[in-house]
């Protein structure tokens, strides 16, 4: 029987999908569902720097009301919506998760800048993660902010929040960094143990009737996926690290696309989302290890990397020989 097993941040799942930070972990019931189905490991949705700083000034205010000591702070924060749960809470669904499941229940912390929320790693640690997953979420509006600026700024927070605990620490980046492979290597030589590719910029619309900013959430579709699976193909064997692939993962081969780039694990949610059943896991799982017995592999672990940019005959195909050859590929319209 072909062995689906893998191994992240240390820890030994029994196959390589993993619910990445999202809704689906508000509920221990349907937690515990994804786990029946053969979810190897759970990624808490992310408590955001945002909501530990509201909670802080709250305090601050009603501990000094009357004293103006801030007038319209808070005003400032936003409110969170369906992620505006209070930080003991999240610590609380933490710790009932972990209770509840067998398999690993990674936290996830959302934030940018240095300062006293960090304590909140060591917080996640203790209420019992297995890691903890940072998800650097930025987007820089400062013209006289320089990219090298930020770059240092997200690598220094990166060493805070790996002191700040022993357990395995991941990163979520974005894909919009000049060198994404120079970038890589200072978060792994500041501590990082894994790396995730890549978060997703949710992107606003107008509403031209109500001349208003909509907020909108589109789910990924395996389209997503090549951004990710091109550079895991591109990093493998050159940073250090466990590479995990989000964003695009929708089917079994979107799940064997990501072993062959390189990626340890597969995080999935929007196609969980999509299907209300956690049924659909199961059938992923068992499309993975049908296809991998009718082309004769034995394990993951043999496959990981295959693809990836050192191992495959054309490595040019990654970088940019493949612009004119993709462009001229393309025949003309009749």
């Amino acid at each position: 029987m072909t062995d689906l097993s893998t191994t992240y941040l240390g820890l030994n799942l029994k196959n390589p999908l993993v619910a990445s930070a999202s809704p689906l972990s508000k509920k221990i019931d349907r937690a515990r569902k994804l786990e029946e189905a053969g979810m190897s490991a759970i990624v808490m949705y992310s408590l955001f720097e945002e909501q530990i700083v509201r909670e802080s000034l709250e305090l601050d205010h009603y501990l000094s009301r009357g004293t103006d000591s801030f007038a319209e702070a808070l005003t400032y924060l936003p409110d969170g919506g369906m992620y505006g749960i209070r930080p003991e809470k999240y610590l609380n669904q933490l710790a009932g998760l972990k209770k509840a499941l067998t398999v690993p229940v990674i936290g996830s912390l959302n934030g940018v800048s240095k300062g006293g929320w960090v304590s909140y790693a060591r917080k996640i640690q203790d209420a019992g993660a297995d890691a903890l997953e940072l998800n650097m979420y930025y987007i820089a509006t400062d013209a006289d902010m320089m990219s090298n600026d930020i770059e240092d700024m997200q690598v220094e927070l990166v060493a805070e929040v790996k002191s700040a605990i022993s357990i395995p620490l991941a990163v979520k980046i974005s894909p919009f960094v000049t060198s994404i492979p120079n970038f890589t290597k200072r978060l792994v030589e500041a501590g990082a143990n894994g790396l995730v590719l890549f978060n997703r910029f949710y992107q606003p619309d107008f509403d031209l009737d109500a001349l208003e900013i909509i907020h909108t959430l589109d789910l990924s579709t395996s389209a997503d996926l090549r951004l990710p699976l091109r550079w895991i193909s591109i990093l493998y064997g050159k940073v250090n690290a466990d590479f995990a692939l989000t964003s695009g993962v929708h089917t079994s081969r979107d799940v064997l696309k990501a072993m062959m780039a390189g990626a340890k694990v597969a995080m999935i949610a929007s196609e969980l989302l999509w299907h209300s059943s956690p049924d659909r896991v199961t059938e992923i799982l068992r499309h993975i290890q049908t296809w991998m017995e009718e082309h004769e592999y034995a394990s993951i672990k043999q496959m990981q990397g295959s693809m990836s940019q050192k191992s495959v005959k054309e490595p040019a195909a990654f970088e940019r020989a493949n612009y004119m050859k993709v462009l001229g590929s393309f025949r003309d319209l009749p």
